[in-house]
């Protein structure tokens, strides 16, 4: 009996993060998503990863076939924008967390539903300059995310990044206890899932039907936080 409440405590329901982080996961999900679309339907650019960008990016600059520069220089400017955008948010309402998690998903359903209205009857491979904007919105979006969520500080969901998830699972079998190891694990998983989900939308439907799942999928987010925010909880505040 004692595992299932850990489990409650760690990931559903505890009073330190309440449903932060299965929400979390729903946005990991659709950053797998995101990025399954933008690799393989926008020119081999990812609009979440920087990592791979950056890499993606100098693949481009040396000339290496099948990389979109302009697309990967408008994802990482739309990433940076959307972070310092997510960062004067955070200067302002950060110690809000439910409230800014709620604003910022609402702001990144609407820009990605503006990436998909301009993918709209869009048939293969989209042009560079459309690749570039679209790619550049959805960093937009990303890098926002990736900015609140940071102050967010739920252990473990950054919901963009892998390698120290990965390297968490790991490096730390032996000392974390089962809900840490499980939450990394389902921090995979999820990203797996959107990547794979994505990956099969793109090669049997047009782009902008192969992106829409991910905006209706995020709505989830502030969904279930307007209902949740409606009782005051430790869990909407700033931990720490």
């Amino acid at each position: 009996m004692s595992a299932p409440a850990r489990w409650d405590g760690a990931l559903l329901r505890g009073t330190v993060h309440g449903p932060l982080p299965a929400l979390l996961l729903v946005m990991t999900t659709v950053t797998g998503l995101v990025d399954a679309v933008s690799v393989l339907g926008l020119g081999r650019v990812f609009v979440a990863n920087m990592t791979g960008n950056v890499v993606f990016l100098g693949f481009a600059v040396a000339g290496a076939p099948g990389f979109a520069l302009a697309a990967s220089l408008a994802a990482l400017a739309g990433f940076l924008v959307g972070a310092l955008g997510g960062g004067a948010v955070v200067a302002r309402r950060g110690h809000r967390r439910g409230h800014l998690l709620r604003d910022t998903a609402v702001v990144e359903v609407v820009l990605m539903l503006a990436a998909v209205a301009l993918l709209v009857g869009v048939t293969g491979t989209p042009g560079s300059a459309l690749a570039s904007l679209v790619a550049g919105l959805l960093a937009v979006a990303l890098g926002l995310q990736n900015a609140v969520v940071r102050r967010i500080a739920v252990p473990d969901l950054t919901t963009t990044v892998l390698t120290m998830t990965l390297t968490g699972i790991a490096a730390d079998v032996r000392a974390a206890g089962r809900p840490v190891v499980t939450r990394r694990v389902l921090a995979v998983a999820t990203m797996f899932l959107g990547a794979f989900l994505g990956a099969l939308l793109v090669g049997h439907a047009r782009l902008a039907w192969a992106l829409l799942p991910a905006p209706v999928l995020l709505v989830v987010v502030p969904a279930v936080l307007q209902l949740a925010l409606r009782r005051p909880a430790p869990w909407q505040d700033t931990a720490g």
